[in-house]
């Protein structure tokens, strides 16, 4: 009975109208799915031709397999609506035809479908440094009788490259690390992944510390490219320098090495003007960044992380290091009742999108810290005991904050007029008693002379001598 069926078909496919061809491109390797009409009483899927090898069949109530020979065994999947082609190989491409049967129609439906070879490689093999050449091509194999594909290109950022016809030659930038994707007559496309040794985006604010907050200069290999990579592509060299400001107390202009890279097994760090600066602990993560527990005023300045390799390519990350501090016009140490300035800032004008915060050490009654902007500059005509204890700054970029700084008050109580009599009195007593001490022993002194004089003097004094009896 299936005989005569599959000779019925043959006969009227002879007699039937076939549908336009669709087309579907796809990989050696990959997964294809092939469509067939939802509505069907026999489904037969051929390959090569209408009357060529039959691959699948299956009919309305559910039954149905596939071909088992080789080499379609284990690669072939029938469901209601389409056959899947797993891991297409070579020979996998060519032209499939689906034979569609109905109750209502008298001839077969033929739909024809393509499948189509593409091609999609890369030259040479990423990673690339930056400024070596690249070259990304995507071709199909157009069958006789069918108009070629538009092909184009896509960069990792979305935008179409003009003009290339299927084919890229560049030199790589440090924006050309991503997927790039290649269209096919806008039905297929395919991703490739191109990876460009850099070192990560230096953050794009400044970073802000405080002598009360740590410290971090960020800079990384980019997480994608292994140590192992970076060694491949001739790593020569990795350091850190920092160009200080004016008013870090050195003189702008004079960088300072601060560490160096052995590029040895195990890779460690040589420190020359570290400035008690700590480096990542394990380079090999990729990880190069610079911390301490706490911020210092001569930190502010750049901070630059440098690699070179040998073919002269070299990298450059510049991390702008900023420090919030709080000066006091009297310093820490104040009397009840004095005048007081004090002015947090990072040494210059904030900008627009920075706010500063004040925090003191309890509910201050000045007018300027009653309003939602806090100003940098707080006067005080007099300072109360009140006053004294820990006084914070923050600094704010919207709901985040940047960093924070910390100054300790010691006010001491205004002097009174009983106090100013008892401190005076406490200081006369000692002298009264010195003086008194003194009187005492002059008194002594003159009553001991006045002792000698009376015990030396006689009536009768006898002349030295020799007398006669």
């Amino acid at each position: 009975m299936g005989n005569l069926i599959q000779s019925v078909i043959i006969f009227f496919t002879l007699l039937s109208s076939a549908t336009g061809a669709e087309v579907v491109y796809g990989r050696v390797g990959e997964t294809v799915t092939l469509e067939s009409p939802a509505v069907y009483t026999y489904v037969y899927w051929k390959f090569g031709k209408e009357d060529g090898l039959q691959l699948a069949w299956r009919n309305h109530l559910g039954g149905g397999g596939v071909i088992k020979d080789v080499p379609w065994n284990d690669m072939l999947a029938l469901s209601a609506n389409s056959l899947t082609i797993k891991k297409i190989q070579p020979e996998n491409f060519g032209t499939y035809f689906c034979i569609v049967l109905t109750r209502n129609s008298v001839l077969p439906t033929i739909t024809t479908t393509n499948l189509i070879k593409l091609d999609v490689r890369m030259n040479p093999s990423s990673p690339l440094l930056p400024g070596e050449s690249l070259t990304l091509a995507c071709t199909t194999e157009t069958p006789q009788g069918l108009k070629k594909p538009e092909i184009h290109w896509l960069d990792p950022r979305g935008e179409r490259m003009k003009n290339s016809q299927g084919t890229v030659k560049m030199r790589v930038k440090s924006q050309d690390d991503g997927m790039w994707t290649c269209s096919v007559a806008n039905k297929k496309q395919v991703q490739i992944s191109v990876k460009v040794v850099d070192l990560s985006p230096a953050p794009l604010h400044p970073q802000y510390t405080s002598k009360s907050s740590p410290i971090t200069v960020p800079c990384s290999i980019s997480p994608h490219i292994t140590w192992q990579q970076i060694k491949d592509k001739g790593i020569q060299e990795v350091h850190w320098q920092f160009f200080p400001k004016p008013s870090s107390g050195l003189s702008a202009g004079d960088p300072q090495r601060l560490f160096s890279l052995s590029l040895g097994d195990p890779l460690s760090w040589i420190p020359d003007a570290h400035r008690e600066l700590r480096p990542a602990q394990d380079p090999k993560t990729g990880n190069l960044a610079l911390t301490r527990k706490q911020g210092r005023e001569e930190d502010r300045g750049d901070y630059v992380c440098t690699m070179k390799f040998k073919n002269g390519v070299t990298m450059n990350r510049t991390v702008h290091v900023e420090v919030l501090q709080i000066v006091s016009s009297r310093g820490t140490g104040l009397v009840s009742g004095q005048s007081l300035n004090l002015t947090c800032s990072i040494g210059r004008p904030l900008p627009s999108d920075l706010q500063l915060q004040w925090s003191p050490p309890k509910p201050s009654s000045l007018p300027s810290l009653q309003s939602d902007r806090h100003p940098a500059h707080l006067t005080i005509p007099g300072v109360s005991t009140d006053d004294g204890g820990n006084w914070r700054c923050a600094l704010w970029q919207g709901k985040t904050r940047l960093t924070s700084a910390a100054i300790t008050l010691k006010i001491e109580p205004k002097l009174s007029v009983w106090m100013l009599v008892i401190i005076c009195s406490a200081a006369v007593i000692p002298i009264l008693l010195i003086i008194l001490g003194f009187i005492l022993c002059r008194r002594r002194h003159r009553k001991m002379r006045h002792l000698r004089h009376q015990l030396c003097r006689c009536k009768n004094p006898k002349p030295k001598g020799f007398y006669r009896t």
